[in-house]
């Protein structure tokens, strides 16, 4: 048989050839170091054979699927260590995820399970590697799979199976079913697997969490293991260490830390901003109104709570109401014969563009207007699970510094290339480096509105506006949104994470539903074709986001407190207060530390509290009006006159940018 490697060279290999053969035949070197082998785009495991004309390529430690793989095995090893060490446990599924594995478990009663017990099943789980298991694959009928499943006790594959059988398209029914088998342990898996458990260099198990089977609250709690692997010991203990500082980071632990936020039961899911994190939160809003002016934004404002024919018009209704808010009010609502109302009519918003294109719709609109360009920092509600909420990433209520711009066809180009360049000009005031930004083009969805052709040209829009402006990209079919493809832009924080911040779409849909319409130079209808763009995202994940890249040390500007002025003792405060004002004139967030505590004490507090600079205001101070700034971290500035740092550090403030330090004090 013949077989294509991926530089296009043709293989000759003898009639049954595996995966392994092909390695092999390649060279000693890439044999030893195979796990797995691609056939026609799909990964298989190397023992199975080939098929004549097939495309090929070799999985080696240094391919992309390579730490999948071996997280795959790793979950197998760890359901087998649970059997070796808990007879009776009932085992769910097992997969890789991003980083790691988890596999969930059923336990006999009496069993409970906690982070301590790790170790112990950790030595378990290395008897198995280092016995190098292989991962032996086999097919066999439903009929013998259900019947060795159910004689082991074992519920969970058998549901699995039958729903397999169950659902699967009349033309192509499921006879056959793969288990796997390494040692002692057989698990009901589609593979691949590498060849052996000895190919996973190191592992760690990292936390213990409750998980529903399949995912329904009504369904059996389970136990859900999670852990990671990787080739090399050095691999996973770098991996460790930068959880440990993500741990450090988080955004949950900075904001309780640093005083800027809470969350409480009084309103599951929805920040509760103290004055601190009110500043930080109002200068982005700011930030967004002051750049938005510049660039043509108009302001506006739209209800909360909408008719659910808007919704339907839009066709949020349809795709999204188990997402949204809904009620009912006195005059609108479907009643049954008590007067109790049976259906909600009314949605709070969960994002902002139908108001918007109610509020379009309102104005006769000419072709000299266009492009019509709304921003609104509207506040949005969306009906989150409670076990998806996490901080201020996930939230039910959150504010999203959200546009939609109304544009002729013959702008769209115009417009997205402003958008995408108004986006950096964003970022760059934090500090954000253009290395760390990837752009990702999202397709049409299988579940989407409008035409083939209609989402050909608006996909094409998007992709021409990308290489117009010279940005890489990648593809992600199958992403977009209902109504229209997308560019997010993709942010990779300081602890190698990525997380989305920006977004425009082309929509060509609302204009149809809506029935948008501007008057062209020709006097007749025309249909604008709608922008969404939002660039920071909601202003809480942006916030999070901020915290854990810079370790709550935020840009200067955006800091809810630029200095902090400590007295020595009570004969200060005058002066204190007296030097805070005239900065406070400057434009800088001053707090006067006046407690009757220690100087060294105030100086660790206020350190802790990450305030970029503070000052001690004693004797000298008072009387020549000077301050010696002392840096976060230790620096210090030699004395200046108050004048001469209120100039400096309010043009730094105004300007939103990096703190120019003075010169440092001299031993």
């Amino acid at each position: 048989m013949q077989v294509t490697l991926p530089d296009g060279k043709v293989l000759e290999l003898s009639d049954g050839a595996t995966g392994t053969d092909a390695a092999l035949a390649i060279g000693p070197g890439l044999a030893r170091a195979a796990l797995a082998i691609t056939v026609n785009g799909e990964q298989r495991d190397l023992d199975r054979p080939l098929e004549d004309g097939a495309e090929i390529g070799i999985i080696t430690e240094r391919s992309d699927e390579a730490l999948e793989l071996i997280r795959h095995d790793t979950a197998h090893v760890l359901a087998a260590a649970i059997l070796d060490l808990y007879p009776g446990t009932k085992i769910a599924i097992g997969p890789p995820i991003e980083n790691g594995f988890y596999y969930d478990f059923q336990f006999p009663d009496g069993v409970v399970l906690n982070d301590a017990d790790f170790a112990t099943i950790e030595a378990k789980m290395k008897e198995h590697v280092s016995a190098d298991e292989r991962f032996a694959r086999e097919d066999v009928s439903v009929a013998v799979a259900l019947e060795r499943f159910k004689a082991e006790d074992q519920p969970y594959k058998v549901e699995l199976i039958e729903d397999l059988v169950k659902n699967a398209p009349a033309d192509a029914p499921v006879e056959t079913v793969s288990l796997y088998t390494n040692g002692p342990f057989t698990d009901l898996c589609r593979g691949p697997h590498g060849p052996g458990t000895k190919r996973i260099g190191a592992f760690k198990l990292q936390s213990i969490a409750g998980a529903y089977w399949r995912g329904d609250s009504d369904r059996q709690q389970l136990v859900r293991i999670y852990g990671t692997a990787f080739f090399k010991k050095k691999e996973l203990t770098a991996h460790l260490e930068r959880l440990e500082l993500a741990r450090q980071r988080d955004h949950r632990k900075l904001g309780k830390e640093l005083g800027l936020y809470h969350f409480s039961e009084a309103a599951p899911g929805s920040a509760f901003w103290t004055p601190s994190g009110t500043r930080i939160f109002n200068e982005l809003v700011a930030l967004s109104r002051e750049m938005g002016d510049d660039r043509g934004y108009t302001e506006v404002k739209t209800p909360q709570l909408f008719d659910a024919s808007l919704w339907k018009t839009s066709g949020h209704w349809d795709k999204y109401r188990d997402d949204m808010f809904l009620t009912s009010t006195h005059d609108h609502g479907t009643e049954d014969e008590d007067g109790v109302t049976i259906e909600p009519t009314m949605g709070f918003k969960p994002m902002n563009c139908p108001g918007h294109y109610e509020l379009y719709r309102q104005t006769r609109w000419s072709w000299r207007d266009m492009p019509v360009r709304f921003s609104e920092p509207g506040l949005l509600h969306r009906n989150e699970l409670s076990g998806a909420l996490h901080g201020l990433m996930r939230v039910r209520q959150f504010c999203q510094d959200d546009a939609h711009l109304f544009v002729m066809e013959d702008q769209i180009q115009d417009e997205v290339t402003a958008c995408l360049r108004f986006a950096q000009d964003t970022y760059d005031l934090f500090g954000f480096d253009a290395a760390d930004f990837t752009y990702e083009l999202s397709t049409r969805p299988e579940n989407r509105l409008g035409s083939d052709e209609m989402w050909d040209k608006a996909e094409g829009d998007l992709r021409t506006a990308l290489e117009n402006n010279g940005l890489p990209y990648v593809v992600h079919d199958g992403d977009g949104a209902f109504y229209g493809p997308k560019i997010d832009i993709q942010f990779r924080d300081s602890l190698g994470r990525s997380w989305q911040l920006g977004t425009v779409q082309i929509d060509y849909q609302a204009p149809e539903r809506f029935d948008l319409v501007y008057t062209g130079a020709d006097n007749s209808d025309h249909r604008p074709v709608v922008l969404h763009r939002a660039l920071l995202g909601s202003y809480e994940r942006f916030i999070g986001i901020l915290l854990e890249h810079t370790g709550g040390e935020l840009p200067f500007w955006l800091q809810p407190a630029h200095v902090t002025l400590l007295t020595v003792s009570d004969r200060h405060a005058d002066a204190a207060h007296a030097i805070a004002k005239e900065l406070k004139g400057a434009g800088l967030r001053v707090v006067v530390d006046g407690r009757t505590e220690t100087v060294g004490r105030k100086i660790r507090e206020t350190e802790l509290a990450k305030v970029p600079l503070m000052a001690v205001i004693g004797d000298t101070e008072a009387e020549a009006h000077t301050l010696t700034l002392r840096h976060h971290g230790g620096r210090e500035e030699p004395a200046a006159p108050v004048a001469d740092v209120a100039a400096r550090l309010g043009s730094a403030v105004r300007e939103r940018t990096a703190l120019e330090a003075g010169e440092p004090a001299q031993p």
